[in-house]
């Protein structure tokens, strides 16, 4: 957990935005993963392989955040 708190917090933040936006044109993954998702479609490894990929720097993000909180506390 040492390498996360070595991460600069703004770093973070925009790698986070970028990926969750990425690509910009014509629509974001996260978004075409999201309607495949609810459309029952997201079944192919690969699918669900990028959706993680492009929630990994959130999911480290909130751990970062979480853990800040916590050693002020």
């Amino acid at each position: 957990m040492n390498l996360i708190d070595k991460i600069p917090l703004a770093g973070l933040i925009a790698v986070t935005v970028l990926m969750a936006l990425a690509p910009f044109s014509p629509q974001p993954h996260l978004l075409e993963k999201f309607s495949m998702l609810m459309a029952g479609t997201l079944t192919k490894p690969v699918d669900i392989f990028d959706v993680f990929w492009h929630l990994l720097p959130a999911a480290i993000l909130l751990i970062k955040l979480y853990r800040s909180r916590q050693q002020r506390s």
